[in-house]
Parts: C-alpha cells; sequence; structure tokens
C-alpha cells in the first residue's frame, strides 16, 4: 500500500509560509509521516504545461485535496474563475476527499468571489477555521488522524485526538471553558465568545466529535480528569539537599485540569525559591525578582504536561533542590529531534497537538519551537548556568539556582522514577499496618491535622510517628497534604483515591 497523496493548495501567494510549514510538520511527524505523502507549488519541478495545468494534474492524482482560503480569490481564467475554484471542482467531480481551512477574517476584508466560493464549499464539505498557524496546525493534525481511523489505516488513534468511550458533555467543566474563552481572547484574540456555547467551542478546538469527547478535552475541561486519567498529575517536592533523600522539606500532589495543575505547580516552585521585592517608591506596583526566571519555569512545566506520554503510568515530577530545579515528565523527543537542538529555535513537533493548541490559545506556550532556547538565553542574561536537557527513560529539562556549582552536572540524579524509587517511598507493593490503615480510614471524608490523626491513634505526634504514619503514606501517594509547605500550621491531610 503506497503512501496517502496530499496536494496542499492555496492563492498561490498567500499562505505560502503555512503551506511550507505544513509540509514539513506532517513530512516528520512520527504518525503523519508514516501515512502521507506532501506535494505543494514551490517543490513542484517546471514543466512546458502551464501552471494550471500542472495543478489540475495533481488534484487528479491525489488522494487528498486540502485548500487553505484567505482574503484573496487570485488570478481569474478566461472564464473568471481562480485555479483554486478550478481545483476544488475537480476535486469535487472526481469524489476527492476534500479538506478546506478558511482563515478567519472580516467579511469586508475578503474579495467578494472568496466569499462565494467558501459559501460553495460549505454546501458540500465540513471546513475548518483558524486564525494564525498554530491553529491551523492542530486542526490539519485532526482531520488528517480522523481521515486515517474513518479509512481503518489506524486501530488506535493517538491519546489526544482519541474520543473516549463513555464521556460525554456532561463530564466538562462549563466554569473552565469559559475562563479559557476569556484568556484566549485577550491573549491570542480567540474567536469565540462564552455566548458561543461550550459545544461550539470545544468543536473549534477539535475537542469534540458526535457528541464524544477526546481525551484531550477531558484533560483540559473535565470537571475530575483524574477520574478517567488517574497518572495525569503533578507531584511537587523539595528537597533538604542536593540528592534525592529524606527529610523532606515540602511535598504536595496537584491534581485538576492541566490549565490548573501548571498554574499550582508553578506556584510551589516560585513560593519556595528567594525572591527579591522592589521599592514602591514611584508606583503602586512593586516589582519581584525570583531566583529563576519565572518564563523559564513556566516552559519547562508546559512542556513536562503538554508533551508527556499520557498512556505511560508514571506522572510528571517537579523537584526543587538547593542547587537546582529538575522536571521530569514520562515521554521521549520526538523523531528529528535532539536534545543538543534544544538550545536553538528548532521545528516544534508537538506530541500532542490537539493538546497543544488550548495552551497556546491561553498563553501558556508563547512561541512553539523557541521555547527550550528562549530558557536558555534567560537563564544565561540572569547570570544563571544554562539549562541541562537529558533524554533516558524519562525526559528532563535541569535549571540551575545561583548557588549552583559546575561539578554539580556530573551529580545529576538518573532515578527511573525519583518521587516513586525505593529511596523514598514505599514500592508499589506498600503493605499497610494497623494504624496506617487507621490513619487512612480516618482521613478519607475529612482532612485531618497531624494532630487530630495521632490523638486518634493514641500515640504522641513526634518525628518518627511523623515518618510511619504520614510521610510514608504521602509519597506512597496514597495520602495528601492540603497544604504546599509541609510545616504550614495549617496543615491537613486527606486520603487520596489511590488508597486499595
Amino acid at each position: 500500500m503506497g503512501p496517502i497523496r496530499i496536494f496542499i493548495s492555496s492563492v498561490q501567494h498567500e499562505f505560502s509560509s503555512e503551506r511550507k510549514s505544513l509540509a514539513e510538520y506532517i513530512r516528520q511527524d512520527a504518525l503523519l509521516g508514516r501515512f502521507f505523502e506532501v506535494f505543494i507549488f514551490e517543490e513542484m519541478p517546471a514543466k512546458s504545461q502551464s501552471a494550471a495545468q500542472v495543478y489540475l494534474g495533481e488534484v487528479e492524482q491525489t488522494d487528498i485535496y486540502l485548500a487553505l482560503i484567505g482574503a484573496n480569490y487570485g488570478y481569474e481564467d478566461s472564464e473568471g474563475f481562480s485555479p483554486t475554484e478550478r481545483e476544488f471542482d475537480l476535486a469535487t467531480q472526481l469524489n476527492k476527499d476534500r479538506l478546506i481551512f478558511i482563515k478567519l477574517l472580516d467579511d469586508d476584508k475578503r474579495h467578494t468571489k472568496e466569499k462565494n466560493f467558501i459559501k460553495k464549499a460549505e454546501q458540500c464539505v465540513v471546513r475548518k477555521s483558524f486564525s494564525d498557524y498554530e491553529e491551523l496546525r492542530s486542526a490539519v493534525y485532526a482531520s488528517l488522524v480522523r481521515y486515517l481511523e474513518e479509512n481503518k489505516y489506524l486501530r488506535l488513534l493517538p491519546f489526544d485526538a482519541t474520543l473516549h468511550p463513555t464521556a460525554t458533555l456532561e463530564d466538562i467543566d462549563i466554569d473552565k471553558v469559559d475562563i479559557f474563552v476569556e484568556r484566549a481572547r485577550m491573549k491570542r484574540a480567540f474567536p469565540l465568545s462564552k455566548d458561543a456555547g461550550v459545544e461550539r467551542v470545544l468543536k473549534s478546538l477539535n475537542l469534540i466529535e458526535k457528541g464524544k469527547i477526546t481525551n484531550a478535552g477531558l484533560l483540559l475541561f473535565g470537571k475530575s480528569p483524574q477520574k478517567f486519567f488517574p497518572t495525569s498529575e503533578v507531584k511537587c517536592v523539595q528537597f533538604y539537599s542536593n540528592t534525592i533523600s529524606k527529610p523532606l522539606a515540602s511535598y504536595q500532589v496537584f491534581h485538576g485540569s492541566l490549565f490548573e495543575m501548571i498554574d499550582n505547580a508553578v506556584s510551589f516552585v516560585m513560593s519556595h525559591i528567594d525572591a527579591r521585592v522592589g521599592e514602591r517608591d514611584k508606583r503602586a506596583e512593586v516589582d519581584i525578582d525570583f531566583e529563576l526566571p519565572l518564563k523559564s519555569v513556566t516552559e519547562s512545566i508546559v512542556n513536562s504536561i503538554c508533551h508527556r506520554d499520557y498512556t505511560s503510568n508514571g506522572s510528571v515530577q517537579v523537584m526543587l533542590f538547593p542547587n537546582r530545579l529538575e522536571i521530569w515528565n514520562p515521554g521521549r523527543l520526538p523523531l528529528g529531534i535532539t536534545v543538543a537542538q534544544l538550545s536553538l529555535p528548532h521545528t516544534s513537533i508537538p506530541a500532542n497537538p490537539v493538546l497543544a493548541n488550548p495552551l497556546y490559545l491561553a498563553g501558556y506556550i508563547e512561541r512553539l519551537g523557541t521555547g527550550t532556547s528562549d530558557m536558555v538565553d534567560e537563564c544565561i542574561a540572569m547570570g544563571l548556568k544554562a539549562p541541562n536537557f537529558i533524554q533516558d527513560s524519562n525526559f528532563r529539562a535541569i535549571l540551575w539556582r545561583k548557588n549552583a556549582l559546575t561539578s554539580d552536572e556530573n551529580a545529576l540524579t538518573s532515578d527511573e522514577n525519583a518521587l516513586t524509587s525505593n529511596k523514598n517511598a514505599p514500592s508499589a507493593n506498600f503493605k499497610f499496618n494497623k494504624k496506617q490503615k487507621m490513619v487512612l480510614e480516618y482521613c478519607s471524608r475529612y482532612a485531618r491535622s497531624g494532630n487530630e490523626i495521632f490523638k486518634h491513634l493514641g500515640i504522641v505526634n513526634q518525628s518518627r510517628s511523623r515518618e510511619k504514619y504520614i510521610t510514608q503514606l504521602i509519597l506512597a501517594g496514597f495520602l495528601r497534604p492540603t497544604k504546599s509547605k509541609l510545616n504550614d500550621p495549617d496543615q491537613k491531610y486527606i486520603t487520596t483515591a489511590g488508597k486499595e
């Protein structure tokens, strides 16, 4: 079985960069590159035939005709038709699969014939709208994946584009969608308002199909994402030393939507590092200079959550040491991207494109493909060592704090799974003793303070007892502190869903 041929078309002098970027993306994507062969104007060899004849000939040979429609109608032949409309008509006549992507524009900015062409296309194909390249890429990815599914090329869809078998709109949190819409409108001029309705917003983001919600939709906007994906969590820990060892200075496991986990994980890090507060002498607002650049911390955490392998039983881990910050995720770099390239601007091939687009629209990802190189520049500009990126069984990003030494780079940990390794926590086969079971039962409905727990157990609240009946249960994932700092005077603990 040969490759599936795609002809990407548009008015020749419109969307030139988008056509080239799409072609490169499809060819380099680990999934799409296996199935599709792409043709664009710029790569066709010169021939004695007219350009219009060459393009129509390509339509005859292609399997999928993909058109980008914008403001201009383009060159018109003797009968007043543009080459793009001629191509579309031929693709329709030959029953080719047609994917139409329309640039969002005000009507007065679009050529009259282009508007009529759009009306014609809408009568016979489903079309998608886009405002910029990131939205276009996400929409093309979702459409091509759906093509592979419908034509039985794929037995199993990519995780983020897969429709969950049981989830419905009832599992989506309307408030989370509304918050996203407001933020996306402010950050990226997202065209829809809250009045558009949840279903229309999700459809525009390729997160719903025939009433079924994609896995990406549940992770982004689900009422309870961990109900469907228990390992979609972020474990944050602060160590007293530069090695993974107890006791812990602070430990927190965050759940919720991806947006909530990103915000909470970033807050955990920034609240546990040094900060200098500026003077309020000339304005009411006060600048805060953090020890690590906020953008770099955010970028590294967003990347770990956005690009992780969600089919893995592992979780994202954020570990703060006196000399460094390490962010781990269960995932691998995309095919064609090396660790060395991450320090330079590089092609962006997100592991979960349907998931990445809403994060971009909400402003969590600034410029795809430059985030890691920006991290390097920001850290160096602050007088810090350049970050390290490591790919082994997990992917790791390391940001060095101001007191890091050159020799520290040679002592980086390579534990398989730091926060659940045998050095830090009981194994997956953790055996409860009687009093540990009492703790989990006592904290199953209400959060309890340490004093309440030990009063219930009838023992003295001392370090050895806290280690056995609180810390071990936290590290094993069965007990969760309600405050990010373990020594918070208002700290309480509640049993997690992981209890056996």
